[in-house]
């Protein structure tokens, strides 16, 4: 062995404590994370920067984005800018988590939540609604609730808590205090399909819910508003194919819904 190859192994050694099923730092280890986080992010400023000289239509493009928003505005918008650029390449990451995007989780993020980093550019892509809906079979052997009486003897479906911790457990402002949530799903579309299945009574995104034959919208007076974002790094945001992806995306939420 090295004498490098000895240092680097005996360096390792003073930073990690082996243990029986894996390695955990040492408080020397500890010491230098705070230290390595700040390279790493120098690293990726370096990376966005010189990437963002690009002028090039080609290469590849990560978008962030959730299933839903994913499969009836970002996918079509794909397809679009791809029929244009075919040397533009896409990894599309569909997740409820947030991509971080100064780390260079994703290049571009279409999200329900606005961020205010200061090194992001955002974009409003559109005001959308969402209402309440339960299947046909579902109110057939259970009945259609009724405003005001808080979904009393019906079950509901719902998104879990982490997805969205901050908002009141209230159907587009309607108390849900007397139902009883049967289902939960960090996914959108789940979500929709949990509903259609007459699993319960749901408040989901009309955009999607409204193409979905077997599903009935209930107490229509009743609807909220969620807002959708852009979101891109400043030293990216001009690069040639991130802003033909950003063109395509914005094309495909003017369009709206059908």
């Amino acid at each position: 062995m090295t004498r490098a190859a000895t240092a680097a192994l005996s360096y390792f050694a003073r930073l990690f404590l082996r243990t029986p099923s894996l390695y955990v730092l040492t408080s020397a280890g500890e010491a230098l994370v705070e230290p390595a986080e700040a390279i790493e992010r120098s690293v990726a400023q370096m990376e966005r920067r010189v990437t963002g000289l690009d002028e090039q239509l080609t290469g590849s493009v990560r978008v962030a984005t959730t299933d839903s928003l994913g499969k009836r505005f970002v996918i079509p918008a794909i397809a679009r800018m791809r029929s244009e650029h075919p040397g533009i390449e896409v990894v599309c990451l569909t997740s409820q988590d947030i991509a971080n995007l100064t780390r260079r989780e994703a290049d571009i993020a279409i999200r329900t939540i606005r961020p205010d980093a200061p090194d992001l550019i955002v974009r409003r892509l559109a005001s959308l609604k969402t209402g309440i809906y339960a299947s046909r079979a579902y109110l057939a052997a259970r009945g259609t609730p009724a405003p005001g009486n808080g979904f009393s003897d019906h079950d509901l479906v719902a998104y879990q808590h982490s997805v969205a911790p901050t908002m009141p457990f209230a159907f587009c402002g309607e108390p849900t205090g007397g139902g009883k949530v049967v289902f939960r799903t960090s996914s959108s579309i789940t979500l929709v399909e949990a509903a259609a299945a007459g699993i319960g009574v749901a408040e989901l995104p009309c955009y999607r819910a409204d193409t979905e034959s077997d599903l009935v919208r209930i107490m229509p007076e009743r609807s909220a508003d969620f807002d959708v974002w852009l979101v891109a790094h400043a030293d990216l945001y001009k690069t040639a194919r991130i802003q033909a992806l950003i063109r395509a995306l914005v094309g495909a939420f003017d369009s709206g819904p059908p």
